[in-house]
C-alpha cells in the first residue's frame, strides 16, 4: 500500500509573490489554504494512477490476488486522501477552519488555481468533498461549493484521447496482426497469427448486415483497459457509413497471451461498462476526454455511469447528482413515489417515475425476521462496494444529506419516510434532509418481471437468474435470500441482486442437508423440528419458495439444478478455500472467439 504523503507546507510569507504587496493574515491563510487542497488533489490523482499502473504487470504476471488487493487499495484511496487533506487543513486554519466568509475566498482562489487546468471537475469534486466534511453541508452550498447543474462538465472539454488508427483495404487479418504487434506485453502471445485471422472471421460475422467490405478502418484507444484477468482494447471500426465499439478482449493464459472476444454489439460493450462490473484500472492521462470518447460508443450511457466504471467513483457521484437535480428542475411537478415491488423490510424504496434510479433508506425498525442492526446493513453495503461485482450486484452509491422539497413526495410515501425513517430523514423548512441514502440504477423486479413478459422471456429470465447466483457464487457471493423479489432484471435481460442485507460470503455458510424425519410427528410438525443455526443453509429447500411456475421451475432445474445440491456449494466452498479465483466472464460465449 502506497503511503500517504501530501505536500508540505506552502510558505506563508507576508508579501505577494504576484504584487509583492504586504498580505494580510487572511490573505496567506486564503493562498495556503487554496494551494494545499490543489497539492492534495494531485498527491491524491497521482497514487490513483501509481495504482493503476500496477494493473499491466498483475495481467502479465497472472497475479489475480494483487490485481484484486490493487482494486480495493484504490476505491480506499480517496476517502484516505481527502482525510489527511482534511487534517492538514485544520491545523494550518486553526480556529478559521469553519469561516464560511474565509472559505469563500478560499473558493474563489481555488478557482483561480485550477483555471485551463485538464480535468478541472475532478479538482473540483475533491474541494466539495473536503468543505462538506468541515461543514457537514446540508444540499449544496454554492458560496463554498462548486456547483453547475444547468452544464455538463464534458462539454468544456477538447483535449483528444490518444488513439490508433488503423486503414483497412483488402486484408484484414493483417491489419488485426500489426493491431497486436501494436500492443506489445512482457509476455508473447500464444500465436498471433491465429488470433488475428479469428478477429478478421469473427468481425466479418457480427457485421454481415453491414454494406461490403463491411470494414474500412478502425480506431482504438492507446491506453489499455485491465479487469480481473482481462485486458481490453477498446475504440471504433468504421463502416462505408457508419460505424460501431469495437472491444479486444485479451486473456494470460498457461500458454501465453489470446485473444478471448471480440464485442461490437453496443449492448454489450454497454455490459462490460456498465453499472453492475467492477471498477476498470486504465492509466488515463486525462479522464474527460476519455468520458467523451466512450460517450460517442455508448450514447445512452450516463455520464456518472462512465466516471465511475474508470473508478473515479466520487466523480460519478458529482455526476449522478448533477444529472439529477437538473431533471428535478426541468420537472418540477414531479411527484416521488414508491418503487414498484414488494415493501421492504429493512429499506423504505422510491423512485421518480421518469428517472432510472431508486432511492433507498434504511428504516428505524425492520420488520420481522429480519435481526440485523443499522451498522450490519452499512456493512453489507461497503461489502459490496469494495467486492469483484462480477456482473451481477448493482452499484448502490452512499450519498448524505441530500436535500429535496418536501412537496416533491406523494403523500403515502412521504408519510412512511416522516414515521418509519426518522434516523435518516429531517424536516427543514419546506425541505427533507436524508440523512444517509443509497441511490442505484432502477430494475424491474424479477418477480414482476415474470409475470409481464411472454414466456420465452421469462424462462430465459428465469435462466439466467441461476446463473447469477453460480457467478455470485464463484466469486463467493451467497446473497442470503434467494426469492425473486430480490432481483431485478436489467434493460440488457440480465438478472442482478440488489437486496444486500443478509448477503454474506460462501465461505460463512454452513450447507447442510435436509434432515429426515424420525417419525410421524416430526414428518407432520408445522415449523422446523430441527435445529437451524444462524450461518445454516439447506439448498434443497430453495425451489420451495421461489412460487415458480411448472414451466419456469422445469426450465431453472434442468439449467442449473445442481445449484439446489448440498454438494455443489460443498465442492465449491472447497475450491474457493484452496485459493481457487473463478473466471467469470463479461460477455456471452457467442462473442468469444
Amino acid at each position: 500500500m502506497i503511503p500517504i504523503a501530501l505536500p508540505g507546507p506552502t510558505d506563508m510569507s507576508e508579501f505577494s509573490s504576484e504584487s509583492m504587496q504586504p498580505r494580510t493574515p487572511d490573505e496567506a491563510r486564503v493562498e495556503l489554504a487554496s494551494t494545499s487542497i490543489r497539492d492534495a488533489f494531485e498527491g491524491y490523482n497521482a497514487h490513483f494512477r501509481a495504482i493503476t499502473q500496477r494493473a499491466r504487470r498483475r495481467f502479465e504476471q497472472r497475479d489475480w490476488l494483487g490485481a484484486r488487493s490493487d482494486a480495493v487499495e484504490r476505491i480506499e484511496l480517496y476517502d484516505r486522501c481527502v482525510a489527511a487533506a482534511g487534517a492538514r487543513l485544520a491545523a494550518q486554519l486553526e480556529a478559521q477552519s469553519q469561516d464560511k466568509a474565509l472559505w469563500a475566498r478560499i473558493h474563489a482562489r481555488y478557482a483561480e488555481l485550477i483555471a485551463g487546468l485538464l480535468d478541472q471537475e475532478l479538482y473540483k469534486t475533491f474541494f466539495n468533498t473536503l468543505t462538506r466534511r468541515f461543514f457537514a453541508t446540508r444540499g449544496v452550498d454554492a458560496a463554498i461549493e462548486f456547483v453547475a447543474l444547468s452544464i455538463a462538465p464534458t462539454d468544456r472539454i477538447t483535449h483528444p484521447v490518444a488513439r490508433r488508427s488503423y486503414a483497412v483495404a483488402g486484408d484484414l487479418a493483417a491489419v488485426f496482426a500489426r493491431v497486436l504487434a501494436d500492443y506489445p506485453f512482457a509476455v508473447p502471445y500464444a500465436d498471433p497469427q491465429d488470433c488475428a485471422r479469428k478477429l478478421a472471421e469473427r468481425i466479418g460475422e457480427q457485421l454481415a448486415d453491414w454494406e461490403a467490405p463491411p470494414v474500412r478502418g478502425l480506431e482504438l484507444m492507446e491506453t489499455v483497459f485491465y479487469r480481473e484477468r482481462r485486458a481490453y482494447l477498446v475504440g471504433r471500426v468504421y463502416g462505408e457509413s457508419r460505424f460501431a465499439p469495437i472491444v479486444i478482449a485479451l486473456m494470460h493464459t498457461e500458454r501465453g497471451l489470446r485473444v478471448d472476444a471480440l464485442i461490437t454489439e453496443r449492448a454489450q460493450v454497454a455490459v462490460l461498462f456498465g453499472y453492475t462490473r467492477s471498477y476498470f484500472h486504465a492509466d488515463l492521462e486525462t479522464v474527460g476526454d476519455a468520458v467523451v470518447f466512450l460517450r460517442t460508443l455508448l450514447p445512452h450511457k450516463p455520464v456518472d455511469e462512465l466516471y465511475t466504471v474508470l473508478g473515479r467513483a466520487k466523480q460519478g457521484k458529482t455526476e449522478r447528482y448533477r444529472h439529477l437535480f437538473a431533471h428535478l428542475a426541468r420537472h418540477p411537478e414531479e411527484a416521488f413515489v414508491h418503487a414498484d415491488g414488494e415493501r421492504g423490510m429493512v429499506m423504505a424504496v422510491f423512485t421518480l417515475p421518469s428517472y432510472p434510479v431508486v432511492f433507498k433508506l434504511i428504516r428505524d425498525r425492520f420488520a420481522y425476521p429480519k435481526t440485523m442492526a443499522r451498522a450490519e446493513v452499512e456493512q453489507k453495503y461497503r461489502l459490496v462496494f469494495h467486492h469483484d461485482r462480477v456482473g451481477r450486484l448493482v452499484d448502490a452509491q452512499l450519498f448524505r444529506h441530500l436535500r429535496f422539497a418536501r412537496r416533491q413526495f406523494a403523500p403515502a410515501l412521504l408519510d412512511e419516510l416522516l414515521q418509519g425513517c426518522r434516523e435518516t430523514v429531517q424536516t427543514d423548512g419546506e425541505d427533507l434532509v436524508f440523512s444517509h441514502c443509497y441511490i442505484e440504477r432502477r430494475l424491474r423486479p424479477l418477480n414482476l418481471y415474470l409475470r409481464e413478459v411472454e414466456p420465452a422471456r421469462a424462462i430465459a429470465a428465469i435462466v439466467d437468474y441461476g446463473q447469477a447466483i453460480k457467478d455470485l457464487a464463484r466469486s463467493n457471493i451467497f446473497p442470503g435470500d434467494l426469492l425473486l423479489k430480490n432481483f431485478g432484471i436489467s434493460r440488457a435481460g440480465r438478472a442482478i441482486f440488489y437486496d444486500y442485507d443478509e448477503l454474506c460470503f460462501v465461505t460463512e455458510c454452513r450447507f447442510r442437508a435436509l434432515p429426515t424425519a424420525r417419525h410421524e410427528d416430526e414428518e407432520l410438525h408445522a415449523g422446523a423440528w430441527y435445529h437451524v443455526d444462524e450461518n445454516d443453509v439447506f439448498p434443497e429447500q430453495f425451489p420451495q419458495f421461489l412460487g415458480l411456475s411448472p414451466e419456469l421451475r422445469e426450465a431453472l432445474l434442468e439449467a442449473h439444478g445442481e445449484i439446489f445440491t448440498v454438494g455443489w456449494w460443498l465442492a465449491l466452498q472447497e475450491d474457493i478455500r484452496a485459493g481457487a479465483l473463478a473466471d467469470v466472464p463479461p460477455y456471452p460465449s457467442r462473442l468469444r472467439v
